[in-house]
């Protein structure tokens, strides 16, 4: 049973690295409101290193409707201007020799509704991770049949697995349902 106990603790970590990431994910998906957090996974060049937008600037929201970044170095709000427009984001950069303001449109019903669906594939892909640990705890433990672990316990292995990823498909619909909520909200 110390074998199947290991097993379970493993699965129950990926599964929650699973939603963390999902969650860092869910972040970068505005919902109507200025948030640093949208600019996660924007790099410049500087100096030659790819560097995310946070690390060479001042990232601050005086406002709910705006994002106002202040780069460490004058150079760098061409390069910070560029790659927000290379993003996709859907939001136009302001330059204005200081500062790279990012103006956030009040949302439409259709965008809410295309960042509802966004929020939905993206916990999709949570559901299937958590799944696919399932799938690799369960064959972990099908393993231990070899090593004289009897059925009753292979059993009982399987429903513990089963029942934490009942747990976390419980979270991820909470996660999805906390979401809509923040984006559907005017």
């Amino acid at each position: 049973m110390e074998e199947i106990d290991m097993i379970l603790e493993m699965a129950e970590d990926s599964m929650q690295k699973s939603l963390r990431y999902t969650s860092s994910e869910l972040k970068k998906i505005r919902a109507g409101k200025a948030n640093a957090n949208m600019l996660d996974g924007i790099s410049i060049d500087y100096y030659g290193v790819p560097t995310p937008i946070n690390q060479a600037s001042s990232v601050t929201t005086p406002d709910a409707r705006t994002i106002s970044i202040r780069p460490f170095e004058k150079s760098l709000l061409a390069d910070i201007e560029r790659a927000i427009i290379n993003a996709n984001l859907g939001l136009a950069p302001t330059n204005d020799g200081e500062f790279v303001r990012l103006n956030l449109p009040p949302m439409t019903e259709e965008r809410r509704f295309d960042l509802v669906k966004k929020v939905k594939a993206e916990m999709e892909t949570a559901r299937i991770n958590v799944r696919k640990v399932r799938q690799e705890s369960n064959d972990e433990i099908k393993k231990l049949k070899n090593d004289g672990v009897s059925e009753d316990a292979i059993k009982i292995g399987e429903e513990r697995v089963q029942k934490l990823t009942d747990k976390f498909m419980v979270k991820v619909d909470e996660m999805l349902a906390v979401k809509e909520k923040d984006i559907m909200s005017v």
